[in-house]
């Protein structure tokens, strides 16, 4: 959001701050205003709470500060950038305008949100039609083609028919699993990501492992996915919240743009003008 525009200033830890400013550029740091310096993170747990004082002891002991693993973890985490991508780059928005439309077209036949099954068609594969996965997967929404053969949606290795059977993929495991379900329509959908990376039946079951840990099992953030990162790893998580992020910055990008719209057609209708 500070990338974007949206927030104009923030503070943040330095470590957060250098890494997100190598993935968006836009963010500019000021280190020299920093209102706390030489400070230490650490956790703040319940004072009768020993069991997990214990566990997080344990945790840390095993990955100690200068330790192989202990680097490689900050490495994988907090240096590389492999994990996330800036959607609004120059190159980006040029892949966003190619198919902007299909998705609009299909999102409006399932009734979707046509800028939510966009984001994932960035983080399946960049929106890169040509991509093909090891396992055989296709084009933008990464289909398989026995997928799309079920699908009905022609050929799949063409960029419309591709983005109508991930959309319509979706709106099957939307169906299929979530729509009874008492959650609102984004968690509904954001499950629905979750169980196209990790399969529905696992979600099932994490749902379920929330419910009994006093968790939300209606709600992704902050609730299910605590349990899907510790029971499958960080993988779906990522996956998700990836999703999530590139969702706001697609909805700032079309709000700039109807914005500059409506503005030149002001300019234009101005007495005078020509």
């Amino acid at each position: 959001m500070i990338n974007a525009g949206l927030v104009k200033i923030t503070i943040a830890d330095s470590h957060i701050a250098e890494f997100w400013k190598k993935v968006l550029p836009r963010i500019t740091l000021y280190p020299e205003a920093a209102i706390q310096t030489g400070g230490t993170t650490g956790f703040m747990i319940r004072k009768k709470n020993p069991l997990l004082k214990e566990e997080l002891n344990a945790f840390l002991a095993r990955y100690p500060k200068g330790s192989a693993a202990r680097n490689l973890l900050l490495q994988k985490y907090l240096k590389s950038t492999k994990f996330v991508k800036e959607a609004t780059s120059k190159e980006e928005i040029s892949k966003f305008e190619r198919t902007v439309e299909f998705f609009r077209k299909y999102g409006d036949t399932y009734n979707m949100d046509y800028l939510l099954v966009m984001a994932q068609g960035y983080q399946e594969l960049r929106l890169d039609q040509k991509a093909r996965s090891p396992a055989g997967a296709i084009g933008v929404m990464q289909v398989m083609p026995a997928t799309g053969k079920d699908l009905n949606v022609r050929d799949i290795t063409r960029l419309e028919p591709n983005i109508h059977a991930g959309v319509k993929y979706i709106r099957f495991v939307l169906d299929q699993f979530f729509e009874n379900e008492s959650m609102d329509r984004l968690n509904k959908i954001l499950f629905a990501f979750a169980a196209y990376n990790a399969g529905p039946g696992r979600i099932s079951q994490l749902r379920r492992l929330a419910s009994e840990r006093g968790l939300n099992p209606d709600v992704w953030f902050n609730n299910v996915e605590v349990i899907a990162a510790e029971k499958i790893g960080r993988e779906t998580v990522t996956y998700v919240s990836n999703i999530h992020k590139d969702y706001i910055a697609y909805r700032l990008i079309t709000e700039e743009q109807e914005e500059r719209k409506k503005a030149l057609e002001e300019l234009r209708n101005k007495p005078g003008s020509k």
